[in-house]
């Protein structure tokens, strides 16, 4: 099992763990994807799971709860009225899927430490609870070393194992920021850089979206990422 996490929302959780399935599944790997709660998406509309199976195929999908407001899972429960979800409850599916799969990612919402229910709960205690390794999906500018650091951090204290950090969107016209980043974000996570996604993902189709994954992600996924060579096309940019 691996717990996606990011450095805050809309760094690129979700085409991250698209990414990582489609490579899975391409290697013939059984693949389940967990999203415990999904804000911000009415009921009738495609969420983040929509999205994962839009560019790695078919796969087993969970949504344990969804709410309407954009607000952390337990603002938007309250706001709702729709019971929270718990870290029990996840870890209990996770672990069924875990029984069935090779490989089950758990999508988080927001942050590690983004709350659950009234209680506190975060992702960081559903890690804790399986036992799972974490990934940190973080931004490729300014700011993002501090939020990794944190993101690392917290999860180290909570005797969570940090796999590694992936830049979520990599821009196409970097500047002196994201370049710099490129050494800097690994020593900050205290693990290995994993991969580099270009920005732009969700407009291309499902085999050009594979070639950029593999491209873009480590061989610990089954991809051709060299964070050493990226670094050094980056450095001589600078």
């Amino acid at each position: 099992m691996l717990v996606v996490t990011g450095t805050g929302t809309g760094v690129g959780k979700t085409m991250v763990t698209a990414a990582i399935a489609a490579l899975a599944k391409e290697r013939g790997q059984r693949v389940a994807v967990l999203k415990p709660a999904q804000t911000g998406v009415l009921p009738e509309e495609p969420g983040d799971l929509a999205e994962v199976r839009r560019f790695a195929g078919d796969l087993t999908a969970r949504e344990l709860r969804r709410y309407p407001d954009p607000l952390s899972p337990e603002a938007a429960a309250r706001r709702s009225g729709i019971e929270p979800v718990t870290p029990a409850e996840a870890a209990k599916v996770a672990s069924e899927l875990d029984a069935e799969h090779d490989l089950v990612l758990i999508e988080g919402a927001g942050g590690l430490l983004v709350r659950f229910d009234p209680g506190g709960s975060t992702l960081a205690d559903l890690a804790w609870s399986l036992g799972s390794l974490v990934l940190v999906v973080a931004e490729a500018g300014l700011g993002t070393l501090n939020a990794t650091a944190l993101t690392a951090e917290v999860a180290t204290s909570r005797g969570l194992n940090v796999a590694g950090v992936i830049i979520g969107s990599w821009p196409s016209d970097p500047g002196l920021a994201e370049l710099s980043n490129v050494a800097d974000l690994p020593v900050a996570a205290g693990a290995p850089l994993l991969g580099a996604l270009p920005a732009g993902l969700g407009e291309l189709t499902r085999e050009e979206f594979l070639v950029q994954a593999r491209d873009g992600l480590s061989p610990w996924f089954g991809g051709e990422f060299d964070p050493e060579c990226f670094a050094g096309s980056t450095s001589a940019q600078t």
